[in-house]
């Protein structure tokens, strides 16, 4: 994405947003910016100093400290405490104000709201179905995938709990290990909620803490199941699937069988599955920034850079980016 330049109006805007920041526009980049009404909005802003410390989702973790560490080389003088912990400590942590950003990767609620929570969209990815690659009946998953209907037998009533019901073949009888989020997740409620419950506490299984750790407990368990974010799922570096687990095709389509778009092998296919909407939402989901008000100074122009200019590092990172309209719309909030 190429660095998006200002007209007269928005730079006396980033001026005013770069002067109530922490570091102020040197008098340099004052009068250029009056002699040139293309100068970037870096270039107004090169002595922005301060700390931003940000806590949250798992699944925003990783894009965070890229955002963070390519931010800073814009702004040496600008340092980042970045910590996951969970959707759930990152809104507690931005109500209680202990950190200036909380990354939340679900719906904001009303009650938060009522708190004094702002917030904005700022990418988008998913959670998808994990089950380990020596799973017993893995051939016939990948060949006829799992309807919605399943998954809610599995995760919400409980009523399936053998993987021959998963496939139709009675004589099998190994119990599927159900795992879920011990801690409070976004996605735990994005899976809650495609599977037919309303809430994280709907699911049934064994808890796990975090993201890492779910994944981990699946690969290691032939029998298990369990779910995690886009960018966890595959190694970023190659796009390949982490060696050990597979996605079961959600037959979205329901039609007993999983066709090609419902197959999902390299990040590739995954990404573009959600950039185009065919893969349901939920469980694709908006990841948002939140906090306790509207955000100024530092933290304004930090959001600010992180829904244009930033929104050049997601893809590479395993995230989709917004849309026009969806960027245009999260920038006229914080206006």
């Amino acid at each position: 994405m190429k660095k998006q330049f200002l007209t007269w109006a928005s730079v006396f805007l980033a001026l005013a947003v770069a002067l109530s920041a922490c570091g102020t526009a040197t008098p340099a980049a004052t009068a250029a910016s009056e002699s040139d009404p293309g100068i970037s909005v870096e270039a107004m802003q090169d002595t922005l100093s301060g700390t931003i410390s940000v806590s949250g989702a798992f699944a925003l973790y990783p894009m965070m400290t890229v955002w963070a560490d390519e931010f800073h080389k814009l702004h040496p003088d600008v340092e980042f405490d970045v910590q996951g912990g969970g959707a759930g400590k990152g809104m507690t942590d931005t109500i209680a104000g202990a950190v200036d950003i909380g990354m939340i990767s679900r719906t904001i609620k009303d009650e938060e709201t009522a708190q004094g929570i702002f917030w904005v969209s700022v990418t988008k990815d998913a959670v998808f179905p994990i089950i380990s690659s020596e799973n017993p009946v893995a051939e016939q998953i990948l060949a006829k995938g799992i309807s919605q209907e399943i998954f809610s037998k599995i995760y919400i009533t409980g009523e399936i709990t053998t993987w021959g019901q998963v496939v139709g073949d009675p004589a099998i009888t190994d119990e599927i290990h159900v795992f879920t989020r011990s801690d409070s997740a976004g996605a735990a409620e994005q899976w809650a909620k495609f599977a037919g419950g309303t809430a994280q506490e709907d699911l049934k299984g064994i808890g796990v803490n975090g993201e890492p750790s779910i994944l981990d407990t699946v690969i290691k368990d032939p029998l298990g199941i369990g779910y995690g974010n886009l960018n966890s799922i595959f190694d970023l570096s190659n796009g390949n699937m982490v060696p050990g687990i597979i996605i079961p095709p959600i037959d979205i389509d329901k039609n007993g069988q999983a066709d090609a778009a419902e197959i999902y092998n390299v990040k590739e296919d995954a990404f573009n599955a959600v950039a185009n909407g065919a893969y349901p939402s939920p469980p694709a989901r908006f990841e948002n920034l939140a906090t306790l008000g509207k955000p100024e100074g530092l933290t304004l122009a930090f959001i600010e850079w992180i829904l244009t200019d930033g929104q050049q590092y997601l893809e590479s990172a395993g995230y989709v980016p917004l849309t026009p309209e969806q960027q245009a719309e999260s920038l006229a909030k914080l206006k």
